[in-house]
């Protein structure tokens, strides 16, 4: 936790909870824009011009949200525009880390060794948590936006004039029925999980878990049309925010979060879903397992003597 750019306690990872005991994740801080020409997007300043190698990606395997981007970056074609470090999956007691295991980079660009120094880099008095994923600006040296949502959607249609392609993420002819179920797998799946395996009290323990499964209960059951994607045969940004939950389910929530009523492979529908989309161009590139268990199975709070499990090795 960063106090006026200074780091000040070991990091928790319960951010914040109400009176019942339900865990409440933090606001992005960071809501600049890349857009073609440069001008301000929805939030934000101007000037953050979409260009060839000018920005750069920090994220974590372990991490939904940062897999979000790379995801994101993969199906636009843009391994090649926007370069990526990768952080270490093991949690410190000052956040995320470079280096020191098998697949994570050291911050060659910036030399840092925890991400919350790229945070007070960017702003000297930033009070607040230091999270993945991190969009920089190599040629001001600043963070532009650490809101997944936001870089996903900027992913999407800003580097079109460099060479972008693969599918529209956010076509307008599905942008309400989107945004619907974006908020409701946000809430009920996405973030479901982490409300369950962070709960401080049995009630808001079995409110999370009991929303999530009735969650995958639905989604079964609007696979079994057979339909390749959420909304028929266009992939969209929401299968983006549906796999990153789904692909770290039987390896990390049903063990370290309580989800367990039962794993995915007992979901034919959203599990043969599951790996229709890691098997498109480039997703594969996008997880490790083995970073998804050494990441979760560090949380000290959840998991005091760090055992990781030795199964699943692959999905």
């Amino acid at each position: 936790m960063l106090v006026n750019g200074q780091w000040t306690e070991d990091w928790q990872p319960v951010q914040k909870k109400d009176d019942e005991g339900r865990f409440i994740r933090q606001t992005s801080s960071f809501r600049h824009w890349i857009t073609a020409d440069g001008s301000a997007g929805p939030t934000g300043d101007a000037g953050f011009k979409a260009e060839k190698d000018r920005y750069h990606l920090y994220v974590a395997y372990i991490c939904p949200w940062a897999s979000r981007t790379l995801m994101a970056r993969a199906l636009k074609g843009l391994e090649d525009v926007i370069s990526v470090s990768v952080v270490n999956p093991v949690m410190t007691n000052q956040g995320w880390q470079f280096g020191g295991h098998d697949g994570a980079d050291e911050d060659v660009l910036n030399g840092a060794r925890y991400i919350h120094e790229l945070y007070t880099r960017a702003d000297s008095h930033y009070t607040g948590r230091a999270t993945v994923p991190v969009l920089w600006d190599k040629k001001t040296g600043t963070l532009v936006n650490n809101e997944s949502a936001d870089i996903v959607r900027m992913l999407n249609t800003a580097f079109d004039g460099l060479g972008a392609t693969g599918p529209d993420l956010y076509p307008q002819a599905l942008a309400a029925e989107i945004d619907t179920l974006n908020a409701h797998i946000y809430d009920n799946l996405n973030n479901g999980v982490y409300q369950a395996g962070f709960a401080s009290t049995q009630l808001a323990y079995e409110e999370a878990y009991s929303r999530v499964f009735a969650t995958l209960d639905e989604l079964e059951q609007r696979f079994s049309d057979g339909r390749l994607y959420l909304f028929g045969d266009e992939l969209t940004e929401t299968d983006i925010r549906l796999f990153v939950t789904l692909v770290r389910f039987d390896a990390a929530y049903h063990g370290v979060f309580k989800c367990n009523r039962n794993t995915l492979s007992a979901m034919p529908g959203v599990h043969a879903y599951m790996h229709r989309v890691l098997a498109l161009d480039g997703i594969r590139n996008t997880v490790r397992i083995d970073h998804i268990k050494a990441g979760y199975y560090s949380i000290k709070a959840l998991n005091p003597n760090g055992i990781v499990p030795v199964g699943p090795e692959h999905l």
